[in-house]
């Protein structure tokens, strides 16, 4: 591929393809597209991206040292996935969910967590119990540490991570879908100084996980979830615009 490539330069091609514009790109040492798409979404975890905010492509290229068509190309990833949308002639946003589709989305999760709790109990792995333990003394640290970005975005990670441990590829990528949809909807609609998951909830679903309880796993579970959206505040206003450049650092 690369060697028609260069003929076709040398031939005094009017414009470079896309797949030139990508390889000069990746000789500049720009960002990847996986490397865009993760901070874009760690950007929405940690809640440094709110829902409604401007994503253009030029400014995107620029942070990340890349070609807008490689932007284009993780805009269009990230609005598959239902956390960017694109409006013809005005660009990509961050998703805004709306009230209705805030309730769907924990609609949607109650059944697919409890599928995802019980494949973990019936796999009995202690390795899995493990990395769950690993995770919840994560976020205790960030709690201890007043960390409330790291605490935003563990809390979600644990809901992935599980989906992950259970060995189902669908419910892994659903997960990641709505546990991102879910950050975006907490930061819409959340009390703005209390984290939506208590404390001790996913310790305690963990350990009903160890203790192999399916019944009480699935019910903390379903309570857990429960919880968050009734911490919902519909009533709450859209934040107002930032830097996006300083949301993306990191």
């Amino acid at each position: 591929m690369q060697k028609k490539t260069v003929k076709r330069r040398d031939a005094g091609a009017s414009a470079p393809s896309l797949q030139d514009e990508r390889l000069a790109n990746d000789g500049e040492g720009g960002a990847s597209d996986q490397e865009i798409y993760e901070r874009i979404i760690a950007s929405i975890m940690e809640h440094r991206l709110p829902p409604g905010t401007k994503l253009g492509e030029d400014k995107l290229a620029k942070i990340f040292g890349v070609s807008r068509a490689r932007v284009r190309q993780v805009l269009a990833r990230l609005a598959l996935e239902r956390v960017v949308v694109l409006h013809p002639n005005r660009g990509a946003f961050v998703a805004e969910p709306t009230i209705d589709e805030a309730r769907e989305v924990f609609e949607v999760r109650r059944p697919l967590e409890a599928l995802v709790v019980r494949r973990i109990v019936a796999k009995n792995d202690r390795a899995i119990i493990a990395r769950l333990h690993a995770h919840v003394e994560a976020e205790e640290a960030a709690r201890a540490a007043r960390d409330r970005r790291a605490i935003i975005r563990l809390s979600g990670e644990y809901h992935v991570l599980l989906a992950e441990l259970s060995g189902s590829t669908l419910a892994a990528r659903l997960m990641h879908e709505l546990a991102s949809l879910t950050c975006l909807i907490i930061f819409l609609y959340d009390a703005p100084s209390v984290p939506a998951c208590r404390d001790q909830e996913h310790s305690e679903i963990t350990q009903a996980l160890a203790d192999g309880d399916e019944a009480t796993a699935i019910r903390l579970m379903t309570e857990h979830l429960e919880h968050v959206e009734a911490c919902l505040d519909l009533s709450r206003g859209r934040p107002e615009e930032l830097d996006l450049e300083a949301a993306l650092a990191g």
